[in-house]
């Protein structure tokens, strides 16, 4: 992670109190980073270091603008960031992660990187859907979408009337066929009881 120095606190020597670092997170974090969900963006982070004994509790204002695919037309579009994030360190003997925001570090390294954890947070923020604001999707790609939609629903309507067809035939050979005598006594036995 030589590429990402700037991003190590060194927790062991810290003083106790109250330590503020600032962070400007541009394309080239990004790219290093090499995540799925961001390639580009801006984003600003001020993070403050709250040292009590052996624990460390970093809070993480998080403000930008990242680019994103649009799931519709798949062009970039600007997504805001805004969050706020907690993270608990304590020394250890080795590296782990106890839940979503306690982290134990050795202390014989004495340090942590936060670069991977300023990544996930943005990541996080993304919703499940994302796509421009109405009338704001490339326009071309609309008309192709729309296009298609159109002729696979005509399509499925098709299909839908040949497989129904298929399946009521299917049942009248099935009635008209004889039925077993042993069942037809079977059936008998039941409609007394």
């Amino acid at each position: 992670m030589g590429k990402f120095n700037l991003y190590k606190i060194p927790l062991k020597s810290l003083p106790e109190g109250t330590h503020n670092y600032e962070y400007h997170l541009d394309d080239q974090f990004f790219k290093n980073i090499d995540g799925p969900e961001v390639q580009r963006g801006t984003v600003d982070v001020a993070l403050s270091v709250k040292r009590t004994g052996g624990t460390f509790e970093l809070k993480f204002m998080i403000n930008g603008v990242i680019l994103i695919p649009c799931d519709r037309c798949l062009d970039n579009m600007d997504f805001e960031v805004a969050t706020n994030e907690h993270l608990y360190v304590k020394f250890g003997s080795e590296y782990s992660e106890e839940n979503d925001d306690v982290v134990i570090v050795p202390e014989s390294e004495g340090e942590i990187n936060i670069a991977w954890f300023l990544y996930e947070f943005i990541a996080l923020t993304i919703p499940l859907k994302h796509v421009h604001p109405a009338g704001k999707c490339n326009k071309s790609m609309s008309v192709k979408l729309r296009k298609h939609s159109a002729r696979s629903a005509s399509e499925e309507d098709e299909e839908d009337n040949g497989i129904f067809g298929e399946e009521e035939s299917a049942t009248d050979d099935i009635t008209n066929e004889e039925t077993d005598p042993r069942w037809d006594e079977l059936k008998k036995l039941i409609d007394n009881n």
